[in-house]
């Protein structure tokens, strides 16, 4: 069953246009994660979702019905903030029933509700505390189990970990994840944090100015990136890029030439580049290998930072034609992740390498040409 329906979904700010024909389908049940940079309209989508904005044109369904112009309180959403947006002098069942309570409901069912909440979020202990006397993450449960109250449609999230510390947001999203499927309900939750997106996502949703750059399982948007926005937008550290340039073909198979001399052999290219052709070359950190003999592909360069982050290492290395002359000028900045602690000198040459199977090729617009040939799969 379709949840929510967006069909040619436009938004304009005067001169501005925020939302760009925007179209997407969620299947009941599934948790949706929408991503991108600061501007890109994932946000604004949420709000369009929740009628806290309106459409300049285009369709939205909730389970078949047009909302697109009814009032929030009609269209069977609830919404969680980034702020808690408790109310102080209330105790925390008195914030939780609160929805049910201006909607008249009887107190039987409120008190119901509430319970059933609390159970679910552990908050059964807390119930009679004021805000003030509750953790972050226990306020943020509390904003989480006014949603649940409600039993709406839809569940909304506008980035709801924001304010909580690196520990707290890694638990509440355990517990949201726990929620989603203990619930079983339709959750739209925004995001900057990919790695929320990444462990929480039934499906991501990458938004760029506007426009929804691709959709689809969290693995599938990694290792299956349809241009170089997704590509380099999904992984920590991001994906390394080399511009170059297709120097021969060869049957169904291309030799790419980059910066620093760097050359590729790629083939399943049949009639997808022509010699002269810009493209662009990428390759995950996790892929790069330092001073391995064994990687085909080798070039040098030095050491310009690392970074010990306990269960692996991040070195970023300057490559390219002048790093042997200690000037940055036309050199490319590579970050190498290695799965383990090991230690890298400043201003040391090492070698970096990598296997052209683990490389993507990017066509001049910026298109996936072709993924690495083995990549993992769910």
């Amino acid at each position: 069953m379709v949840s929510v329906e967006l069909i040619n979904i436009e938004k304009h700010y005067g001169g501005y246009h925020a939302l760009r024909d925007v179209n997407l389908v969620i299947e009941e049940g599934e948790f949706v994660v929408m991503v991108g940079p600061s501007g890109c309209g994932k946000s604004t989508l949420l709000k369009t979702i929740a009628g806290l904005e309106t459409t300049s044109s285009g369709k939205l369904l909730i389970r078949g019905r047009d909302v697109t112009r009814l009032e929030p309180g009609d269209r069977g959403i609830a919404m969680v903030f980034q702020s808690y947006a408790l109310y102080p002098h209330m105790s925390v069942a008195e914030n939780m029933g609160f929805g049910l309570r201006m909607a008249k409901r009887p107190k039987t069912e409120i008190d119901a509700a509430v319970a059933r909440a609390a159970t679910i979020l552990r908050l059964e202990e807390q119930l009679e505390k004021k805000p003030k006397q509750l953790s972050g993450g226990q306020r943020q449960r509390v904003a989480i189990g006014r949603a649940i109250t409600r039993s709406p449609d839809v569940f909304l999230f506008d980035e709801p970990l924001s304010n909580l510390d690196a520990a707290l947001r890694t638990q509440m999203r355990v517990e949201l994840s726990t929620l989603h499927s203990r619930l079983a309900s339709t959750m739209i939750y925004v995001t900057h944090d990919q790695v929320e997106a990444m462990t929480m996502a039934s499906r991501i949703v990458v938004l760029n100015q506007g426009t929804i750059e691709q959709v689809g399982a969290p693995l599938s948007l990694y290792n299956n990136p349809d241009n170089v926005f997704v590509a380099g937008f999904l992984g920590a550290p991001r994906m390394n890029f080399v511009a170059g340039r297709v120097a021969e073909t060869s049957g169904s198979g291309a030799r790419i030439t980059g910066a620093g001399g760097l050359e590729l052999a790629f083939d399943r290219l049949t009639d997808k580049v022509s010699v002269g052709d810009t493209v662009t070359v990428g390759v995950r950190p996790e892929r790069l290998r330092l001073d391995d003999d064994f990687a085909e592909i080798r070039f040098p360069g030095n050491v310009r930072l690392t970074e010990y982050l306990g269960r692996e290492t991040i070195v970023y290395v300057d490559a390219g034609p002048l790093v042997t002359t200690g000037s940055d000028s036309g050199t490319t900045v590579f970050t190498v992740q290695i799965a383990d602690v090991k230690p890298f000198q400043n201003d040391r040459l090492v070698s970096v390498g990598f296997d052209p199977a683990d490389a993507y090729l990017f066509g001049p617009g910026g298109k996936t040409i072709t993924p690495p040939k083995a990549v993992a799969t769910i």
